[in-house]
């Protein structure tokens, strides 16, 4: 069968940058699977919201899939075991997040045998499921957004469902440069991702569907196209974007498809869509027809720092050491780490910490960024023309240096989507970006402060409404027993008189 014809470059991406891919030499090689590693170290915090909650203690030999951290609190994702072994710790551990700071982490010694839990003898059929228990499931199989929100997707689903619903959208749009696995994921996997995508569709009642992926990308073009042929699901449409940084990001890959626009500080739910990205749904499909939770995932080794870049999958937990051993370890020019993209990751010291679900790239550079020739902002605009948000960054980079709450929410910082582009054309050399998130996290802990103001003020005045209440009610049985004193005689007045002494003097 021919495969369906995809619309190509739909609307107009206001600012953003065409930046050179550096993909073909990550490409050039099929997805090679890492050997077990030797240990395993499973932060209980992969996701946003509250961290899981262990479930297991040390000495305990797990299966791979096993549950070894539940969720906890309205927003988190279980935590599964990525192989068979014994948990030897659980304690701090180096780990890829924005500040840095260690990371409670569960350990497991790894026995090699890599002996999984007894898969479920009769899966039942999604389409025969409720769409609220498909949800539930999801839930269950620690699956969250792997595009590098990390947002735990059974809840994403269950918040999504409370508003009407038109179109779910998946994103393979891999915009910023070097990271190509969402690619070779629809390369290799294409029935997943679609399979995914119905079940999907199935879990929130939409029945239109976009896979949409840059027009860069030929094979994985074709190699979805040629699923949905043989799938003959008319729901499903492919569709091609402009090969434009940051096109991949929520908002604007929903305007780019539907033409519709969210709202300053709303969700694409806002305008009837759910946006997921192509390698959550092929976790979906493994986790709802396979029984296999989120244990792996594909990831971008890459960078002229690495003697063989490739696409790997690897198990959730493998340090980031043995993943770049695996794909020849590092030449004599490394210099710097990235988690992540050159737009958008997160430079680590170490490669001791773990890969995570979020961990789409292990970039490797060989010239680390020269910090500290920032010149005066000479306002020539050129941050704002690239800017796909259309937001000042200019006058967000003053008011960020000023500290100013409430100039920076006025000028919608809470909007910006940390992508880089002002940076990389500031002629000033300023850091942009770096002051905006600095910035948020201030305005976070203000909002934090005046969160537990109001929680004392209320504490305050609930404690003073008992302690009147409980003298009122204490002044009102004195008043009783006075009244049955009074009617028994001069000696038991004399005798409640003196109780009511021996109180005032306690309470003083």
């Amino acid at each position: 069968m021919s495969s369906p014809a995809a619309t190509y470059d739909l609307g107009k991406l206001y600012g953003g940058l065409r930046l050179p891919a550096e993909k073909t030499v990550s490409t050039s090689l099929e997805i090679q699977e890492v050997p077990i590693p030797d240990q395993l170290i499973l932060p209980i915090a992969q996701h946003v919201g509250e961290p899981a909650h262990p479930i297991v203690g040390i000495g305990e030999y797990v299966l791979k899939g096993q549950l070894i951290a539940e969720p906890y609190g309205s927003l988190s994702a279980a935590v599964h075991a990525s192989s068979s072994g014994k948990i030897v710790a659980i304690e701090p551990w180096p780990v890829s997040r924005r500040y840095g700071e260690n990371a409670p982490c569960i350990v497991i010694e790894c026995d090699g045998d890599d002996r999984a839990i007894e898969p479920p003898e009769d899966i039942a059929p999604y389409n025969t499921l409720e769409p609220r228990a498909l949800r539930q499931m999801i839930l269950q199989g620690g699956i969250v957004g792997l595009g590098g929100a990390v947002f735990p997707t059974g809840q994403k689903l269950m918040q999504a469902t409370t508003l009407p619903l038109e179109y779910l959208i998946l994103n393979g749009v891999e915009c910023e440069p070097y990271i190509s696995c969402d690619d070779l994921l629809m390369r290799e996997q294409a029935a997943e991702v679609l399979g995914g995508a119905q079940i999907l569709m199935h879990a929130l009642d939409i029945s239109t569907c976009y896979v949409v992926i840059e027009s860069d990308k030929p094979e994985a073009i074709a190699a979805i196209g040629e699923a949905m042929a043989e799938l003959g699901d008319k729901r499903i449409v492919l569709k091609q974007v402009p090969t434009i940084y940051p096109s991949g990001g929520e908002d604007q890959l929903v305007q780019l498809v539907t033409n519709l626009e969210v709202p300053s500080g709303g969700l694409p739910t806002d305008v009837g869509c759910v946006v997921q990205n192509v390698g959550t749904s092929a976790a979906i499909y493994r986790w709802i027809c396979e029984g296999e939770p989120l244990i792996s995932r594909v990831t971008t080794v890459t960078g002229p720092g690495v003697r063989s870049p490739m696409n790997v999958i690897a198990r959730i937990g493998t340090t980031i050491a043995d993943v770049i051993a695996f794909a020849g370890g590092y030449n004599d020019e490394a210099e710097q780490l990235i988690i992540g993209g050159p737009m958008c990751g997160k430079s680590v010291t170490t490669d001791r910490v773990p890969l995570v679900k979020a961990t789409n790239c292990v970039l490797v550079l060989t010239e680390a960024p020269v910090y500290g020739n920032e010149q005066p902002c000479i306002r020539c605009g050129e941050c704002a023309l690239v800017c796909p948000i259309q937001l000042l960054p200019q006058q967000l980079h003053w008011y960020a240096f000023a500290d100013d709450e409430k100039k920076l929410r006025s000028y919608g910082l809470t909007d910006c989507i940390e992508c880089g582009c002002c940076d990389l054309v500031c002629p000033s050399h300023l850091p942009l970006t770096a002051s905006f998130r600095n910035a948020k996290v201030r305005i976070q802990e203000l909002a934090d402060e005046k969160s537990r103001a109001e929680r004392a003020r209320l504490r305050y005045e609930s404690r003073n409404e008992r302690l009147a209440s409980e003298n009122e009610l204490r002044e009102l049985q004195l008043d009783q027993q006075k009244e049955a004193a009074r009617k028994a005689g001069p000696s038991a007045i004399d005798e409640i008189l003196k109780r009511r002494k021996r109180h005032d003097e306690d309470a003083e």
